[in-house]
């Protein structure tokens, strides 16, 4: 007789770089009407009924979204940030739903994890005001879907499971394994009680003053936070327009290292180089500000264009991962939706407000402790962040969202996929192809499609390193139009899929 277990198969060799593949690629998604693309399987059928229900792309987008919350719970959570671009109407709009720093400091210390790393969760401020401004179906119905999967419970899939692994002793509930069913009742009650209040049952009431209870928050944080809806910034990019979101988000350094790398003809290296230089003018000068104009002038980078040479790799800043989900949608009105949600770190401070099922994000790691500098911790501000929506448009009309997560990765990935769609790539190939990933100093990551290029890169100066690890290199969604119809494409790397109407 056959011997029953959990799991048929070595997890192990999930994450291992691939043997005798069979050499052709993966397809990408074409579909007729509006395509849904996130990273699990339940978010993308979540956002696939609301349009069957007769929803928008914003509809779709917060009932992917929300689930997201029950099967990815280390990546993201009612306890974290949002930001999302929108093409609505022929028009550009941007959402930061990022939460502050307390209004009253006793100190101005921050820590890494704990609680004195939470600032405001910003995701269901920004739920209710997406819903509002934009829905048909409304903020409940985006939440019963995810309601029930965290009160019935739902089956870990291997990236969510092999992260919670990793998070060890941080994730605030055991880890289950491929397979494995977990429930999340605190997680339920809390997103019914929003469900039935909107915004003000996460900001107030029991939730609020159990947030403020386990954190260095006070409740007057809380019921003061609104999102924002902001001004996009754009980049003309080889026949395309790349459109990131401003400060406090890092989507600059993805439209400066594009700046950098157009009109270089120094291979892997240079595109090494660019993005090394735009993390450097990111992190010296992003924060709850407006962008420094001088950032995109052509004369500034002209000169930091300079700095890059054939046989000369330069020194990068360190950076951290995080914990993320992307996720995009296109309806059939081709409004689209670009939207990224996160906790930061694997479950993110560490922190659980009570019973409330709501994990805290640590985005206050993310100021920075060099006295004076414009992303120093001060009141109410909010921190340097890593997520970034990224939205493609061509001939002032919408070419389609897009999207990589993965903390310091993300502008990186934007930069790397970007580069790969200009050149004529499909949605899914742009994502499937080999990435690298900026290191401290001159180390660079490179994953298997890479390796061939190791040897170059170290004549160049670089400390290339041969990953055998996926998770350091991002997970994104990416939809573009054609015509009539939708090309879309989820990133191997993720648990999740595209689909459709």
């Amino acid at each position: 007789m056959r011997e029953n277990r959990t799991v048929p198969f070595d997890p192990a060799r999930l994450f291992a770089p691939a043997r005798g593949a069979s050499g052709w690629p993966r397809l990408p998604t074409v579909l007729g009407e509006a395509a849904v693309a996130t990273s699990h399987p339940l978010a993308t059928r979540a956002g696939v009924r609301a349009l069957e229900a007769g929803g928008n792309a914003v509809d779709a987008a917060l009932a992917a979204a929300v689930m997201l919350t029950v099967c990815e719970p280390g990546h993201n959570g009612p306890g974290g940030d949002l930001f999302a671009l929108l093409w609505w109407d022929g028009a550009l709009v941007g959402l930061n739903g990022s939460g502050r720093s307390p209004a009253e400091l006793e100190a101005h210390v921050v820590e890494q994890v704990g609680p004195r790393s939470v600032t405001v969760p910003g995701a269901v401020d920004a739920w209710e005001g997406l819903a509002t401004r934009f829905g048909r179906l409304g903020l409940d119905a985006a939440l019963g879907p995810a309601i029930d999967a965290a009160g019935r419970g739902t089956v870990a899939t291997p990236r969510v499971a092999e992260h919670w692994r990793l998070a060890g002793g941080h994730a605030p509930w055991p880890a289950p394994r491929i397979g494995e069913r977990y429930v999340l009742p605190g997680l339920a009650a809390t997103l019914r009680r929003i469900a039935e209040w909107g915004r003000d049952g996460f900001y107030a009431g029991t939730v609020a003053e159990a947030i403020a209870g386990a954190s260095w928050l006070s409740p007057a944080d809380l019921a003061a936070h609104r999102s924002e809806w902001v001004e996009p910034l754009r980049l003309a990019y080889r026949g395309l327009e790349v459109c990131e979101l401003p400060p406090n988000g890092q989507g600059a350094a993805a439209l400066i290292a594009l700046a950098l790398s157009d009109g270089l003809d120094l291979g892997l290296h240079g595109e090494v180089e660019a993005m090394k230089l735009a993390l450097a003018d990111a992190h010296g000068h992003i924060a709850d500000a407006p962008l420094p104009a001088f950032l995109l002038d052509p004369a500034h980078l002209a000169r930091r264009r300079a700095l890059i040479r054939p046989g000369g790799a330069l020194d990068a800043q360190p950076s951290r991962d995080g914990a993320t989900t992307y996720l995009c949608c296109v309806d059939g009105d081709r409004n689209a939706v670009s939207l990224i949600q996160s906790t930061y770190d694997h479950f993110g401070s560490g922190v659980l407000a009570g019973d409330t099922g709501v994990v805290l994000q640590n985005r206050g790691a993310c100021f920075s402790a060099e006295p004076g500098h414009p992303n120093e911790l001060a009141p109410a501000r909010r921190p340097f962040h890593t997520i970034i929506p990224g939205m493609l448009l061509e001939g002032g009309r919408l070419l389609g969202p897009f999207g990589v997560m993965g903390g310091s990765m993300q502008a990186q990935g934007h930069f790397q996929v970007v580069r790969s769609l200009a050149a004529g790539a499909d949605p899914q190939a742009a994502l499937d192809a080999a990435r690298f990933r900026v290191l401290e100093g001159r180390t660079v990551a490179l994953e298997p499609g890479l390796w061939a290029e190791a040897e170059a890169l170290r004549a160049a100066g670089h400390d290339p390193v041969l990953s055998t690890d996926p998770h350091g290199f991002g997970v994104g969604q990416a939809i573009l139009t054609l015509g009539d119809a939708l090309v879309a494409g989820s990133d191997g790397r993720g648990d999740g899929h595209a689909a459709g109407l």
